[in-house]
């Protein structure tokens, strides 16, 4: 009797780190009974109800794992029935996209939007585009683009480092990414569309040697587009 009650608590908790991890994506429908599920629920508001007060990190880390189960669920329903998973809502809409404004600079996983969406990764991405219209790879890429084209504009920041700031690996990358977009060169951009201010500044840059490094033929990488 002991081990039986033991397994029925333990069984919750192991299912809801196997939502919270987009583990149960992989098993079948028949593993994961009803009865289980509403326990897991069951628990996890209990344990929200005890720590609101004493431990709100811990509180909304129960909540994130129960909405969690029921997004999953309802996903997993959709896709049993034969129906397309849903648009993100428009909160989640707000959130990803304002997670992306600001993690431009380095690499964006689509786990990561999951995250902020509170949505399993099973079927994020076609929600994703049906919200905005592209994939996730797509849509931060172009905004990528949309900084840098920013910064070429206001800035008279090297192309090199630009590319790094939005969060291409090198140049090269943010150049053939840019090419594909706009069909030419990032330095051809920036000279049709930057004021004279910021194309003299470019100028002067891109010939005034840095004191605080050798020369190097390789530094002509930042300024030969």
């Amino acid at each position: 009797m002991a081990y039986k009650k033991r397994s029925v608590s333990v069984v919750p908790r192991q299912l809801a780190e196997a939502y919270r991890n987009d583990a149960t994506k992989s098993l079948p429908a028949a593993s994961v009974p009803f009865h289980c599920l509403a326990s897991c629920l069951a628990k996890l508001l209990e344990t929200v109800r005890h720590e609101l007060d004493s431990d709100q990190e811990a509180a909304k880390a129960s909540l994130l794992t129960a909405s969690c189960i029921l997004r999953s669920q309802m996903e997993r329903h959709s896709e049993a029935s034969g129906s397309r998973p849903s648009a993100l809502a428009g909160w989640q809409m707000v959130h990803v996209r304002a997670f992306i404004e600001k993690n431009l600079h380095r690499n964006i996983h689509t786990r990561d939007l999951c995250v902020v969406a509170q949505r399993s990764q099973a079927h994020f991405s076609r929600s994703f585009k049906q919200a905005f219209g592209e994939p996730p790879h797509a849509y931060v890429v172009k905004r990528r683009l949309a900084r840098a084209c920013h910064l070429m504009v206001t800035s008279q920041e090297l192309l090199t480092k630009i590319a790094l700031s939005v969060g291409f690996s090198d140049q090269a990358h943010f150049c053939r990414h840019f090419r594909r977009a706009f069909g030419q060169s990032p330095s051809t951009w920036r000279r049709e569309h930057a004021g004279p201010r910021v194309r003299c500044l470019c100028f002067v840059r891109a010939i005034t040697p840095d004191i605080n490094r050798p020369l190097d033929p390789g530094n002509q990488r930042d300024v030969a587009l």
